[in-house]
């Protein structure tokens, strides 16, 4: 190490210069902090939570950008030729990541139409989750068990996406199977009676009692319910096990698949034949 150097650096004015850059880098930070918290209390009233978080970010960021090159304004370095540099580096950069501009256009369009924001639960192909964040490259989501997921927004433009969020009453659809000796309108009863002891369940919209058909074996219908949102899963779950219950209570029967094997007697006795003959010694 040449200490000679380094003695003559320090005795220079290059440390006060070092010293008055942190300062100006540290007050770049509090002050890009207080920027953007600025910017989110006077947009919070015309954006939703993921708009509020590219305000912030950038707010904060323009602020950290202006002290950095104050910082090396002050070191010695000339800003034209920084700027220049800058320049150069963004337009190699743009060229070099097509795919990035191609998310943050994506980003943008996403931010402008907000098929969904902060805090909805979402689907995404194969994947489906709440919504953590909504950024210019990509949407980040944790799964129901757990799992942080980054989706690229040019992904996101691409698919289809279901949001579970988007409204506050959902419909809930149970597939009922029941014997073909059952009376349908006594069912209908039955499950009427279930949705109306049910008190998650709304009255408005109403049940919805569809007969579907005959199966195989059953008597295939389709009984809804409606409930909110946020009851969604509580409803689904109780809402089966109340029609069990109640099916079990009344004697109404819910069938298992069975098959009927009709043969000629004829057949049958050159079958047997054939088995006794095969079991001879």
């Amino acid at each position: 190490m040449d200490w000679d150097a380094i003695t003559s650096l320090l005795s220079n004015d290059y440390l006060p210069k070092l010293i008055h850059a942190c300062v100006v880098l540290a007050i770049g930070y509090v002050l890009g902090k207080s920027l953007s918290l600025a910017a989110v209390y006077v947009a919070r009233k015309y954006l939703a939570a993921q708009g509020l978080m590219i305000v912030r970010r950038t707010a904060f960021w323009l602020a950290m950008a202006a002290a950095i090159a104050s910082a090396l304004a002050h070191l010695g370095f000339d800003a034209s030729v920084l700027l220049g540099a800058a320049g150069i580096l963004t337009v190699a950069v743009g060229f070099a990541s097509q795919t990035s501009a191609s998310n943050l256009i994506s980003g943008l369009f996403l931010i402008a139409e907000r098929p969904f924001v902060v805090g909805d639960a979402i689907k995404v192909g194969d994947t489906t989750g709440e919504v953590l964040s909504v950024d210019l490259l990509s949407v980040k989501l944790r799964t129901f068990d757990n799992v942080y997921v980054r989706v690229p927004n040019e992904s996101l433009i691409k698919s289809e996406i279901v949001n579970f969020s988007r409204f506050p009453i959902r419909r809930i659809d149970v597939a009922v199977s029941v014997a073909r000796h059952e009376d349908i309108g006594r069912v209908r009863e039955v499950l009427m009676q279930v949705a109306e002891e049910e008190p998650l369940c709304l009255a408005e919209p109403s049940p919805l009692f569809i007969f579907l058909g005959f199966g195989e074996s059953a008597l295939n219908i389709q009984f809804s319910v409606w409930a909110q949102r946020e009851n969604f899963l509580v409803v689904k779950n109780g809402i089966q096990e109340a029609i069990k219950r109640a099916f079990d209570a009344c004697g109404i029967t819910i069938p298992f698949p069975q098959r009927d094997v009709h043969m000629n007697l004829p057949e049958a006795e050159a079958l047997m034949q054939q088995v006794r003959t095969m079991g001879t010694p």
